[in-house]
């Protein structure tokens, strides 16, 4: 079921308002706007007003000068059409706005509408590549958060020491930046699939190229997005930020510091054809070498976990992050983390206490809506807090011992 439309002011109605009636009527549209996609409340901040209300200025090539026109059915005609125009403009923008400043109260977005057919077409979903040296699931390689973040992640694990640094002007990638990443991996390793198959036939197929060359329209798919509003705008600022982000591996080991390697998530990327109203239509991705090696040359098995089809709508940055460690950590049995080992692992630049209520909000929220595959449950005592995430499979794994990190 597709959601209700925002009804918004004209921009004549908008620009006779005050500053502080500018903000109150914003606020009232944030209030109403969460009320009907079902998502928390929040009280907008100053940068969050300043950049709705920039929204409401915005010209688009609709916007004719027609003011001074003669009134010809001609120029009216122009005009209605520059203000429907101009509306819808400003109408996506603050709707992506909004969701951006709250929070869903349920764990899953509400998929596309086309989504059941969709997903007919897509590849498995797997993560990045386990290398001997670092798992990327152990640890979060992106911001947590929808915006873009500057400055660097460091975890210091028990064998290694990762960094992750983003570019100057583009920040870190985000974690859904990271769904294009995704798609990559998934991409090539459907094609190693292919690969085999044909190879154990005799017919001696080429081995997969390392530029992925997907449209825009199939990574919206792949990643269960709608493909309104300004996703292709997203796409492309997203490639920046991941092109610019790169992990740097320290080893440990042997009470030595030593430089392994620095790689970046995504090579470079090219626009390749844009549409006739100047979207991103197809783009080329380089895809870099530790990647690629590790999943073309592997001897047996593919070095990759999946991951669950509803991945994808998970709403919230901490949300993916917590799957993601479940899916590695416990795999088909449980594993408990605790909180303060989690809080370091995510990156977040939340202070403790706060990661902490996030967190219990967030097992809370899985209670009515379940989170993919596992069942989470905070276990709190006096000193520590632990999180619990049990597989919900109905055929567990018993062999597999229970995985446990407690305070270490």
């Amino acid at each position: 079921m597709s959601r209700p439309k925002l009804n918004l002011l004209s921009r004549e109605e908008f620009a006779a308002f005050s500053l502080h009636e500018k903000n109150a009527y914003l606020q009232e549209l944030a209030d109403r706007f969460a009320a009907q996609h079902d998502r928390e409340q929040v009280i907008l901040d100053k940068n969050a007003l300043s950049r709705l209300r920039r929204y409401y200025s915005r010209r688009v090539w609709a916007d004719l000068k027609l003011g001074d026109a003669p009134a010809s059915p001609l120029n009216k005609a122009l005009g209605r059409l520059a203000e429907t125009i101009r509306s819808e403009a400003v109408r996506e923008d603050v709707t992506a706005a909004l969701l951006q400043e709250t929070t869903s109260r349920t764990v899953l977005r509400t998929a596309p509408d086309d989504d059941a057919q969709l997903m007919f077409f897509v590849p498995a979903i797997y993560d990045a590549p386990i290398k001997d040296d670092v798992n990327l699931m152990d640890v979060a390689p992106f911001s947590l958060s929808k915006r873009a973040r500057t400055g660097i992640i460091q975890y210091e694990l028990k064998d290694s020491l990762i960094t992750i640094e983003g570019g100057a002007e583009t920040g870190l990638a985000t974690v859904f930046d990271y769904d294009i990443f995704l798609n990559m991996v998934s991409a090539l390793a459907d094609e190693v699939r292919r690969y085999r198959v044909e190879d154990g036939k005799g017919l001696r197929p080429s081995l997969p190229s390392k530029v992925y060359r997907p449209s825009v329209a199939h990574i919206l798919k792949f990643c269960r997005r709608s493909s309104g509003g300004r996703q292709y705008e997203e796409i492309e600022a997203a490639l920046g930020r991941l092109s610019k982000t790169t992990i740097k591996v320290t080893n440990l080991s042997g009470g030595k510091r030593r430089q392994v390697d620095s790689r970046p998530l995504i090579g470079e990327y090219r626009i390749i054809s844009k549409t006739a109203t100047g979207k991103v239509d197809e783009v080329e991705v380089t895809i870099p070498d530790w990647v690629y090696l590790s999943i073309v040359r592997a001897d047996k098995s593919l070095p990759l976990l999946t991951l669950h089809e509803d991945y994808f709508l998970i709403s919230s940055g901490l949300g993916r992050f917590i799957y993601r460690l479940a899916r590695k950590a416990a795999g088909k049995t449980e594993a408990r983390y605790g909180v303060r080992e989690i809080h370091k692992r995510s990156g977040s630049p939340q202070e403790y206490r706060f990661f902490l209520r996030d967190l219990k909000e967030l097992v809370t929220r899985t209670q009515a809506f379940p989170m993919p595959d596992y069942e989470l449950t905070l276990e709190e005592s006096k000193d520590s807090a632990k999180l619990l995430m049990r597989f919900r499979g109905d055929e567990a794994a018993p062999a597999e011992p229970l995985a446990e990190t407690a305070n270490h």
